[in-house]
């Protein structure tokens, strides 16, 4: 309360609390890693402070803004506390820079006193609570966003290309499936600058989840020029360059039907190809490799014959890849600019004061329910759920009567004390607002007013 000389109580004056900071993330053109949520998985925004007497307002909660590469997807987390999470619903795909999602929005500050003043209630002694901000648990996906795709059958040389034209160091065995996740390398070759992605090797039947299956197709939605790298050396039955691109080409095709793909994005069957023709080294892969070039440039499909063991044809090869990369960035460029989309922000934040003016309005019964609801003893209770009450419970200081009052007033105002009584409730009986951990219960007493 406000003190003058001459004026003890000059009416209230309690300031508002401010409101509590968000966690957001930004796709960030500089950031290429999600490493860093591994090792600190657990982030916490500003808390805002509370308001002081004078009506001076608290400040606000800073956001925290946290950096991810461009392609990263936010799951919602799934499973029993303390078990192993696995993702849920997709709530965010963030595909360019700048765009944004809130996962955790904070919570709004509390009101003092000096805001709830009005004609009837001249000097309120109580304030309304802060509310928490939420939380959230997630899981973040960074699928792979390279220039370039390898794509090819198992062992076919790929992890052994990334290694011969990058600084990455797969590992590299022959055998099957030896690469489990995809190997991302940056090449450079004269003013050429991309990256390449040697991701799992596919077979026949990877469209409809066979051998890695989707673990690999996933990856490919975020590359712009696929390059199928063939073993000419193979001497597995039924197997020849031309099959094997078939092959691949259909389940390429097959995944890409299934495919939603962002605004913009080129659909999978029209986005360059090239063909890496591999371990010429060995003389009978060599011939087979002049044999069947024809048969792809009658396709209109670029070739290149190399060796991944002896380095034989990859500097045509890099610096061919490097001109396609630079084709497809200028047009990709001006497609963005024709666009001129704003960047997303998928979960925009309401303004808390907006927020508050809408829940304090009249309500009718549609803005909450009411259940009744019994246990095997036979004892009862009324549940009432709702974004407004449940909100307006959390505000609420239960150890203030008058602050109590207010609820009640408040609650009155929206009809569901005119809806209990429609479902059969008598004073005494116990009340439920909200469920779980945040439920409030007290026995209904309608003479309670502010």
């Amino acid at each position: 309360m406000r003190r003058e000389k001459y004026k003890p109580l000059a009416g209230p004056n309690g300031g508002n609390g401010g409101n509590g900071g968000s966690v957001i993330f930004v796709a960030d053109r500089n950031a290429n890693s999600l490493l860093d949520y591994r090792f600190m998985p657990h982030r916490v925004a500003q808390n805002g402070t509370m308001g002081l007497g004078d009506t001076k307002d608290g400040s606000k909660g800073e956001d925290l803004i946290l950096p991810v590469p461009v392609g990263t997807v936010i799951f919602e987390a799934k499973g029993a506390s303390g078990a192993q999470k696995r993702p849920g619903n997709v709530l965010a795909d963030l595909q360019h820079v700048g765009d944004t999602f809130v996962v955790a929005a904070g919570g709004a500050g509390g009101l003092g006193n000096a805001a709830l003043a009005n004609k009837v209630r001249r000097a309120p002694g109580f304030a309304l609570l802060g509310e928490p901000g939420e939380e959230r648990d997630v899981i973040l996906e960074l699928k792979s966003i390279a220039d370039v795709a390898l794509v090819g059958f198992p062992s076919a040389g790929k992890s052994s290309l990334v290694a011969s034209i990058s600084a990455a160091k797969p590992k590299i065995a022959d055998y099957p499936f030896t690469t489990l996740v995809p190997n991302l390398g940056v090449v450079s070759f004269g003013e050429y600058r991309y990256t390449i992605a040697d991701v799992p090797g596919l077979i026949p039947g990877a469209s409809e989840g066979k051998g890695l299956g989707l673990e690999f197709l996933r990856h490919i939605e975020r590359t712009e020029i696929i390059a199928h790298v063939i073993d000419c050396a193979t001497l597995e039955p039924n197997r020849d360059p031309i099959s094997d691109y078939n092959a691949l080409e259909h389940e390429l095709s097959q995944y890409a039907n299934k495919l939603d793909l962002p605004l913009g994005a080129i659909p999978i069957p029209e986005r360059p190809r090239i063909i890496v023709l591999n371990k010429i080294d060995v003389p009978e892969a060599k011939e087979l490799a002049e044999f069947v070039r024809s048969d792809f440039e009658k396709m209109g499909l670029p070739v290149f014959e190399i060796s991944t063991a002896s380095h034989e044809g990859l500097k045509d090869l890099g610096f061919a890849l490097g001109k396609m990369v630079a084709s497809m960035r200028e047009k990709l460029a001006e497609q963005e600019a024709a666009r001129e989309e704003e960047r997303v922000v998928i979960q925009p934040l309401e303004q808390p004061a907006l927020r508050r003016r809408r829940d304090d309005g009249r309500g009718s019964a549609s803005d909450f329910t009411i259940e009744r609801e019994e246990d095997k003893n036979g004892d009862f209770w009324f549940t009432v759920t709702g974004a407004k009450p449940e909100r307006w419970v959390v505000q609420t200081n239960f150890d203030n009567d008058e602050a109590v009052g207010y609820l009640a007033d408040r609650l009155a105002k929206l009809g569901v004390e005119d809806e209990l009584r429609k479902k059969g409730a008598r004073p005494g009986d116990e009340i439920r607002i909200g469920r779980g951990n945040r439920m409030v219960c007290f026995d209904w007493d309608p003479s309670i007013a502010a």
